[in-house]
Protein backbone atom coordinates (compact mmCIF):
# COMPACT_ATOMS: atom_id res chain seq x y z
CA UNK A 1 0.00 0.00 0.00
CA UNK A 2 1.48 3.35 -1.02
CA UNK A 3 2.45 5.85 1.61
CA UNK A 4 0.60 9.14 1.34
CA UNK A 5 0.04 12.05 3.70
CA UNK A 6 -3.70 12.10 3.01
CA UNK A 7 -4.34 8.38 3.25
CA UNK A 8 -8.03 7.48 3.17
CA UNK A 9 -8.50 3.88 4.33
CA UNK A 10 -10.63 1.81 1.97
CA UNK A 11 -13.82 0.07 3.00
CA UNK A 12 -13.35 -3.69 3.54
CA UNK A 13 -16.43 -5.91 3.13
CA UNK A 14 -18.69 -2.98 3.95
CA UNK A 15 -16.73 -2.05 7.10
CA UNK A 16 -15.18 1.41 7.35
CA UNK A 17 -11.99 2.01 9.30
CA UNK A 18 -12.12 3.65 12.73
CA UNK A 19 -9.74 6.57 13.28
CA UNK A 20 -7.90 7.04 16.61
CA UNK A 21 -5.99 10.19 17.55
CA UNK A 22 -2.87 9.30 19.55
CA UNK A 23 -2.73 11.44 22.69
CA UNK A 24 0.55 11.85 24.63
CA UNK A 25 1.20 8.63 26.56
CA UNK A 26 3.88 6.58 28.29
CA UNK A 27 3.17 3.71 25.86
CA UNK A 28 6.18 2.69 23.76
CA UNK A 29 4.17 1.02 20.96
CA UNK A 30 0.87 1.72 19.20
CA UNK A 31 -0.28 -1.73 20.32
CA UNK A 32 0.34 -0.87 23.99
CA UNK A 33 -1.40 2.49 23.56
CA UNK A 34 -4.54 0.94 22.06
CA UNK A 35 -4.68 -1.67 24.85
CA UNK A 36 -4.46 1.15 27.42
CA UNK A 37 -7.01 3.42 25.73
CA UNK A 38 -9.61 0.72 25.10
CA UNK A 39 -9.52 -1.53 28.18
CA UNK A 40 -12.95 -2.97 27.30
CA UNK A 41 -11.30 -4.59 24.25
CA UNK A 42 -9.03 -7.48 25.21
CA UNK A 43 -5.31 -7.42 24.42
CA UNK A 44 -5.87 -10.67 22.51
CA UNK A 45 -8.39 -8.91 20.27
CA UNK A 46 -5.91 -6.10 19.52
CA UNK A 47 -3.19 -8.68 18.88
CA UNK A 48 -5.46 -10.42 16.38
CA UNK A 49 -6.15 -7.14 14.56
CA UNK A 50 -2.44 -6.39 14.22
CA UNK A 51 -1.69 -9.95 13.08
CA UNK A 52 -4.50 -9.79 10.52
CA UNK A 53 -3.09 -6.55 9.06
CA UNK A 54 -6.07 -4.45 10.15
CA UNK A 55 -4.18 -1.55 11.77
CA UNK A 56 -2.59 1.29 9.73
CA UNK A 57 -0.74 4.49 10.45
CA UNK A 58 -1.77 7.93 9.16
CA UNK A 59 0.11 7.31 5.90
CA UNK A 60 -1.44 3.94 5.13
CA UNK A 61 1.39 1.74 6.34
CA UNK A 62 0.40 -1.45 8.12
CA UNK A 63 1.45 -1.49 11.76
CA UNK A 64 2.65 -4.46 13.82
CA UNK A 65 2.77 -4.96 17.57
CA UNK A 66 6.30 -3.49 17.69
CA UNK A 67 5.49 -0.30 15.75
CA UNK A 68 6.70 2.63 17.89
CA UNK A 69 4.21 5.01 19.43
CA UNK A 70 4.23 8.61 18.22
CA UNK A 71 1.95 11.16 19.89
CA UNK A 72 -0.11 13.78 18.03
CA UNK A 73 -0.71 11.60 15.00
CA UNK A 74 -3.41 9.02 14.35
CA UNK A 75 -3.97 5.47 13.27
CA UNK A 76 -6.77 3.48 11.67
CA UNK A 77 -8.11 0.05 12.52
CA UNK A 78 -10.82 -2.25 11.21
CA UNK A 79 -13.17 -4.19 13.43
CA UNK A 80 -14.27 -7.69 12.50
CA UNK A 81 -15.66 -10.36 14.79
CA UNK A 82 -14.32 -13.90 14.83
CA UNK A 83 -17.79 -15.31 15.51
CA UNK A 84 -20.95 -13.48 14.46
CA UNK A 85 -24.40 -15.05 14.28
CA UNK A 86 -25.89 -14.75 10.78
CA UNK A 87 -29.26 -12.98 10.68
CA UNK A 88 -31.28 -15.02 8.15
CA UNK A 89 -33.53 -12.17 6.99
CA UNK A 90 -33.02 -9.75 4.12
CA UNK A 91 -33.56 -6.03 3.71
CA UNK A 92 -35.09 -4.46 0.62
CA UNK A 93 -34.27 -1.12 -1.00
CA UNK A 94 -37.58 0.68 -1.59
CA UNK A 95 -36.30 3.91 -3.18
CA UNK A 96 -33.07 5.62 -4.13
CA UNK A 97 -31.97 8.98 -5.56
CA UNK A 98 -28.76 11.02 -5.36
CA UNK A 99 -29.24 11.90 -1.70
CA UNK A 100 -31.51 9.31 -0.15
CA UNK A 101 -31.79 5.55 0.30
CA UNK A 102 -35.07 4.18 1.69
CA UNK A 103 -34.81 0.66 3.09
CA UNK A 104 -37.20 -1.94 4.49
CA UNK A 105 -35.40 -3.41 7.53
CA UNK A 106 -36.23 -6.93 8.71
CA UNK A 107 -36.62 -7.94 12.34
CA UNK A 108 -33.45 -8.90 14.29
CA UNK A 109 -31.07 -6.81 12.15
CA UNK A 110 -29.17 -4.15 14.12
CA UNK A 111 -28.85 -0.79 12.37
CA UNK A 112 -25.11 -0.10 12.81
CA UNK A 113 -22.02 -1.93 14.14
CA UNK A 114 -22.16 -2.29 17.90
CA UNK A 115 -21.16 -4.88 20.46
CA UNK A 116 -21.51 -8.34 18.97
CA UNK A 117 -22.66 -7.19 15.51
CA UNK A 118 -20.54 -5.82 12.65
CA UNK A 119 -21.16 -7.67 9.37
CA UNK A 120 -24.68 -8.59 10.47
CA UNK A 121 -25.91 -4.98 10.56
CA UNK A 122 -28.05 -3.12 8.07
CA UNK A 123 -25.48 -0.35 7.53
CA UNK A 124 -22.62 -2.73 6.70
CA UNK A 125 -24.84 -4.84 4.45
CA UNK A 126 -25.89 -1.71 2.54
CA UNK A 127 -22.33 -0.39 2.24
CA UNK A 128 -21.31 -3.77 0.88
CA UNK A 129 -24.24 -3.83 -1.56
CA UNK A 130 -23.91 -0.25 -2.82
CA UNK A 131 -20.15 0.38 -2.41
CA UNK A 132 -21.07 3.73 -0.84
CA UNK A 133 -18.96 4.36 2.28
CA UNK A 134 -20.81 7.66 2.92
CA UNK A 135 -24.07 5.92 3.84
CA UNK A 136 -25.39 7.05 7.24
CA UNK A 137 -28.74 6.34 8.90
CA UNK A 138 -30.80 9.52 9.30
CA UNK A 139 -32.90 7.95 12.06
CA UNK A 140 -32.95 4.57 13.76
CA UNK A 141 -35.03 1.52 14.47
CA UNK A 142 -34.43 -0.94 17.31
CA UNK A 143 -32.85 -4.27 16.38
CA UNK A 144 -36.17 -5.94 17.21
CA UNK A 145 -38.28 -3.58 15.05
CA UNK A 146 -38.85 -4.03 11.32
CA UNK A 147 -39.85 -1.46 8.71
CA UNK A 148 -38.99 1.67 6.78
CA UNK A 149 -35.79 3.57 7.57
CA UNK A 150 -33.95 6.37 5.72
CA UNK A 151 -30.24 6.60 4.93
CA UNK A 152 -28.28 9.62 3.73
CA UNK A 153 -26.06 8.91 0.71
CA UNK A 154 -23.82 11.97 0.90
CA UNK A 155 -22.60 14.39 3.58
CA UNK A 156 -23.51 17.53 1.58
CA UNK A 157 -27.26 17.04 2.01
CA UNK A 158 -27.28 15.00 5.22
CA UNK A 159 -28.00 17.92 7.51
CA UNK A 160 -31.16 18.87 5.62
CA UNK A 161 -32.68 15.44 6.23
CA UNK A 162 -31.52 15.32 9.85
CA UNK A 163 -33.11 18.73 10.40
CA UNK A 164 -36.43 17.35 9.12
CA UNK A 165 -36.48 14.87 11.99
CA UNK A 166 -35.23 17.38 14.56
CA UNK A 167 -38.07 19.74 13.63
CA UNK A 168 -40.67 16.93 13.60
CA UNK A 169 -41.51 17.43 9.94
CA UNK A 170 -41.64 13.65 9.35
CA UNK A 171 -44.85 11.67 9.88
CA UNK A 172 -44.29 8.06 10.91
CA UNK A 173 -46.89 5.39 11.55
CA UNK A 174 -46.29 2.00 13.12
CA UNK A 175 -48.31 -1.18 13.43
CA UNK A 176 -48.20 -3.34 16.55
CA UNK A 177 -49.80 -6.56 17.71
CA UNK A 178 -50.61 -6.56 21.43
CA UNK A 179 -53.30 -7.84 23.79
CA UNK A 180 -56.87 -6.57 23.32
CA UNK A 181 -58.49 -4.95 26.33
CA UNK A 182 -62.18 -4.10 26.13
CA UNK A 183 -61.80 -1.63 29.03
CA UNK A 184 -59.44 0.62 27.06
CA UNK A 185 -60.91 3.29 24.80
CA UNK A 186 -59.38 4.19 21.43
CA UNK A 187 -58.31 6.38 19.76
CA UNK A 188 -56.27 7.86 22.60
CA UNK A 189 -53.11 9.86 23.20
CA UNK A 190 -50.55 8.74 25.76
CA UNK A 191 -48.13 11.15 27.41
CA UNK A 192 -45.47 9.98 29.86
CA UNK A 193 -42.15 11.09 31.26
CA UNK A 194 -39.55 8.53 30.19
CA UNK A 195 -36.06 8.12 31.65
CA UNK A 196 -33.33 5.48 31.54
CA UNK A 197 -34.26 2.33 33.42
CA UNK A 198 -32.59 -0.76 34.84
CA UNK A 199 -30.99 -2.55 33.07
CA UNK A 200 -29.38 0.48 31.38
CA UNK A 201 -30.64 -0.45 27.91
CA UNK A 202 -34.28 -0.18 28.95
CA UNK A 203 -36.52 2.84 29.60
CA UNK A 204 -39.04 3.48 32.35
CA UNK A 205 -41.95 5.80 33.09
CA UNK A 206 -41.36 8.19 36.00
CA UNK A 207 -43.27 11.04 37.63
CA UNK A 208 -42.82 14.48 36.14
CA UNK A 209 -43.58 16.57 33.09
CA UNK A 210 -44.25 14.28 30.08
CA UNK A 211 -41.48 14.18 27.47
CA UNK A 212 -43.03 11.56 25.17
CA UNK A 213 -46.33 11.44 23.28
CA UNK A 214 -48.04 8.82 21.10
CA UNK A 215 -51.39 8.72 19.29
CA UNK A 216 -52.90 5.21 19.33
CA UNK A 217 -55.76 3.76 17.28
CA UNK A 218 -57.33 0.31 17.29
CA UNK A 219 -57.33 -1.21 13.79
CA UNK A 220 -58.76 -4.69 14.47
CA UNK A 221 -59.03 -7.34 17.16
CA UNK A 222 -60.07 -10.97 17.64
CA UNK A 223 -61.07 -10.67 21.27
CA UNK A 224 -57.64 -11.79 22.43
CA UNK A 225 -55.08 -9.85 20.39
CA UNK A 226 -55.41 -6.52 18.63
CA UNK A 227 -53.65 -4.65 15.84
CA UNK A 228 -52.86 -1.06 16.75
CA UNK A 229 -51.87 1.97 14.69
CA UNK A 230 -49.26 4.06 16.49
CA UNK A 231 -48.28 7.63 15.62
CA UNK A 232 -45.33 8.84 17.71
CA UNK A 233 -45.31 12.62 18.20
CA UNK A 234 -41.91 12.46 19.91
CA UNK A 235 -39.06 10.02 19.34
CA UNK A 236 -37.81 8.66 22.65
CA UNK A 237 -35.91 5.37 22.76
CA UNK A 238 -38.35 2.42 23.04
CA UNK A 239 -41.20 4.94 23.20
CA UNK A 240 -43.91 2.83 21.57
CA UNK A 241 -42.92 -0.29 23.49
CA UNK A 242 -42.96 1.57 26.81
CA UNK A 243 -46.25 3.39 26.13
CA UNK A 244 -48.15 0.21 25.26
CA UNK A 245 -46.61 -1.59 28.22
CA UNK A 246 -47.75 1.27 30.46
CA UNK A 247 -51.30 0.70 29.21
CA UNK A 248 -51.01 -2.94 30.21
CA UNK A 249 -50.84 -4.16 26.62
CA UNK A 250 -47.15 -4.90 26.08
CA UNK A 251 -46.30 -5.60 22.42
CA UNK A 252 -46.29 -9.30 21.57
CA UNK A 253 -42.85 -10.96 21.89
CA UNK A 254 -41.21 -7.88 23.45
CA UNK A 255 -37.98 -9.17 25.09
CA UNK A 256 -37.66 -6.07 27.34
CA UNK A 257 -41.16 -5.09 28.49
CA UNK A 258 -42.70 -5.76 30.93
CA UNK A 259 -39.73 -7.95 31.92
CA UNK A 260 -36.31 -8.47 30.35
CA UNK A 261 -36.09 -11.95 28.89
CA UNK A 262 -32.64 -12.97 27.72
CA UNK A 263 -32.72 -14.92 24.47
CA UNK A 264 -29.84 -16.58 22.67
CA UNK A 265 -28.49 -14.60 19.72
CA UNK A 266 -29.56 -17.27 17.25
CA UNK A 267 -33.17 -17.42 18.47
CA UNK A 268 -35.24 -15.89 15.66
CA UNK A 269 -38.46 -17.70 16.57
CA UNK A 270 -40.51 -14.84 18.01
CA UNK A 271 -40.00 -11.42 16.37
CA UNK A 272 -41.28 -8.36 18.19
CA UNK A 273 -44.64 -7.49 16.66
CA UNK A 274 -43.75 -3.89 15.92
CA UNK A 275 -43.43 -2.53 12.38
CA UNK A 276 -42.47 0.93 11.10
CA UNK A 277 -45.15 0.83 8.40
CA UNK A 278 -45.23 4.27 6.77
CA UNK A 279 -43.12 7.40 6.57
CA UNK A 280 -44.13 10.68 4.90
CA UNK A 281 -42.31 14.00 4.48
CA UNK A 282 -41.63 16.84 2.08
CA UNK A 283 -38.21 16.35 0.55
CA UNK A 284 -36.07 19.30 1.71
CA UNK A 285 -34.26 19.46 -1.65
CA UNK A 286 -36.87 18.73 -4.34
CA UNK A 287 -39.82 19.91 -2.17
CA UNK A 288 -41.75 16.90 -3.49
CA UNK A 289 -44.11 14.98 -1.19
CA UNK A 290 -42.48 11.64 -0.31
CA UNK A 291 -44.30 8.62 1.11
CA UNK A 292 -42.99 5.08 1.63
CA UNK A 293 -44.58 1.93 3.04
CA UNK A 294 -43.03 -1.25 4.35
CA UNK A 295 -43.63 -4.43 2.36
CA UNK A 296 -43.75 -6.36 5.63
CA UNK A 297 -47.06 -6.80 7.43
CA UNK A 298 -48.27 -7.89 10.85
CA UNK A 299 -51.33 -10.13 11.12
CA UNK A 300 -53.54 -11.21 13.98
Amino acid sequence: MSSTADFIPPMINGVSASKVYLQPSSASTVYAYLCQQFPHISAAEWLSRFQDGLVYDAHGQRLNTDSPFQAHTHCFYYRFLAHEVTVPFQHQILFENEDLLVVDKPHFLTMSPTGQYVQQTLLVRLKQQTGNEQLTPIHRLDRETAGVVLFSKQPASRGLYQQMFAERQVRKTYHAIAPFRADLSFPCTTRYRMEKGQPFYTMQVVDGVPNSETDIELLAHNGHLAKYLLKPVTGKQHQLRVHLNQLGIAILNDPFYPQVQHKTEDDFSAPLQLLAKDICFQDPISKAAMAFSSQFDLTL
